[in-house]
Order: structure tokens, then sequence, then C-alpha cells
């Protein structure tokens, strides 16, 4: 039965790889494995009290643990296809006994040291279809660690994306333009600049899910905690009188319910109106959103 082992190390070694395909190169609204183990940290630190998520621990913490299962994964994978067939199809360093090395442990011996591309050791395959295999596994290694770096170097820049966008929000929210204010060309390009952002964070949601597991410490960098007033600003603009605002308030409405269907379909899971699903996302972040006329003033003229 020693093709049990082989076939669970390569059934293994495939959903590692088909994860990593779905996480950086075709993301899909079907979760996988990436996405199980960043949803199961961002749960548990529901557990940890009021201030361990406005710390951004969740997200990093859930990356450094992703790239940990897909490692463990694929040495565990390979050292079962390894197993079987030790020792009779490897050598042995001269001061090693082979039956004395040829259990599970040197198997995944073998496999991490072959996966971290450090060459062969003391344990080396001798068969012809294992000395192929060997170098395969290295390549897995390295492509592992060149993707480990693409999906840090993408994800960042995202989240500086939406960062950006929430501290704009708050800039307009602090500002209190009146109704007359946005009533003009000024008000229509800010709705048009707005619009165009929310779309771009729309996008990155969708690319790189992930990013949606960190929080952002101050609350006026946290897009969850900015959206409601951004919902009443463009229902504020779709009653001006130019026709240009309210072209830009309807654009800018669309932009957010595009972003309230991706929270919802892929993270939220309410079945809700937009406004609802803001809701939702500003106490999944552990925010209370900020709405319209917070400060006291409804923005009125």
């Amino acid at each position: 039965m020693t093709w049990i082992p082989v076939l669970a190390g390569t059934a293994l070694v495939l959903l590692v790889l088909r994860d990593v395909f779905h996480t950086l190169w075709h993301p899909t609204r079907h979760g996988g494995l990436s996405r199980l183990v960043m949803r199961g940290v961002w749960r548990l630190s529901t557990h940890r009290g009021a201030r361990w998520r406005p710390a951004g621990l969740a997200g990093p913490i859930g990356m450094m643990a992703v790239v940990a299962v897909w490692a463990l994964t694929v040495a565990v994978g390979w050292g079962l296809i390894y197993w079987p067939r030790m020792p009779d199809d490897f050598t042995y360093a001269s001061e090693l006994t082979p039956a004395e090395h040829a259990g599970p442990v040197d198997a995944l011996y073998v496999s991490l040291v072959t996966l971290a591309t450090l060459g062969l050791g003391d344990i080396a395959p001798t068969s012809g279809w294992l000395r192929v295999l060997a170098p395969v596994e290295a390549l897995v290694g390295f492509a592992l660690l060149s993707a480990t770096v693409a999906w840090t170097v993408g994800i960042y820049p995202a989240l500086a994306r939406r960062r950006a966008l929430a501290l704009r929000l708050s800039h307009v929210r602090r500002s209190r333009a009146t109704d007359q204010a946005l009533d003009s060309d000024g008000g229509a390009a800010l709705l048009d600049g707005l619009a165009s952002a929310l779309s771009t964070v729309t996008v990155d949601f969708l690319q790189y899910a992930e990013s949606y597991y960190f929080s952002d410490g101050d609350e006026n960098i946290s897009l969850a905690g900015q959206l409601g007033h951004t919902a009443g600003l463009a229902d504020r603009a779709a009653r001006a009188r130019h026709p240009d605002v309210r072209l830009s308030a309807s654009v800018l409405k669309t932009a957010l319910e595009d972003l309230a269907t991706v929270l919802d379909e892929r993270f939220l899971r309410t079945g809700e109106a937009p406004e609802r699903v803001f809701a939702a996302y500003a106490d999944d972040h552990g925010r209370s959103r900020v709405p319209e006329g917070r400060d006291g003033e409804d923005g009125r003229s």
C-alpha cells in the first residue's frame, strides 16, 4: 500500500500550488486555504480584546500563518512521497545507518532541506525518478519564496490606497462642505475623484482580498468608519441643481453600491442594502461609522 502516502502527498502539494495560484494570480470568492487561515486569525482576534485589531496585528500575523501553512503542507506532501522509497532508493552518509533513518521524520527532513533549496544533505535520492523529483521540489520552494515576496509587495500598496481614500473622505467630512459649495463645478470634480478612488479600492478588495483583514489604526484612515458619511454626501449631492453634480453623485452612489456588493459577497454575507453592509463592515473592524452631521453640522446651507 505504498501508493497511499504517495497519492496523499501529491494531493497536498497540488492543494498548495492551487491555493497560491488563486491567491496571487486568479483570486476568486470561493475561498481557499489562504482565505480560511486569514479568516480564522481574524475571527480569533475578536477574543483578544478591543485593542487587538486597531493595532493591526491580525493581518500581518494572518499572512505569516498562511506562508507557514503553505511551506509546511508542501514539505509534508513531498515527505509522504519520499517516505515509502526509504531507505532503498536513497544514499546515506557513511556515519548514518540506513535502516535507522528511514522513518517519516527522516523523509520530512529530506523534504525540508530540498524545499529550502539548501542542496542535498546527508540523505539523497538515487533512483532515477526521485533524482528528478528532488529538483522539482526545490523549484517549488523557490516559487513559494517568490510568491511570498510578490504577495507582500502587492498587498501593502493596496492598503496604502485604501487608507489614503479614507483620509480623503475624512478631509471632506471635517471641511463641513455646505450644499451650496457642493452645487458647483468644484463639487462635481470632488465627487468624481471620490468615485474613482472608490473604484480602485473595490478592485483592490477583489485582487487582494486578504487586505480586508488588516485594521487601520487611526479613525481618519479607517475606511470602515468613513463610508457612512460618504453615502450621506452622495444623497445630498443628488439633490443639487447643477446637472454635473447630480451626475457625479449618481456615479459616486454606484461606486458605493459596487463596493458594498464586493464586501458583502466576499466577507460579510449580510444580504442587506449598502447602508447595512457598511454598518456591518464598520462593526467587523471595531469602528463606529461616522454619519452625516457627526460634528453637529448637517452640511446644509
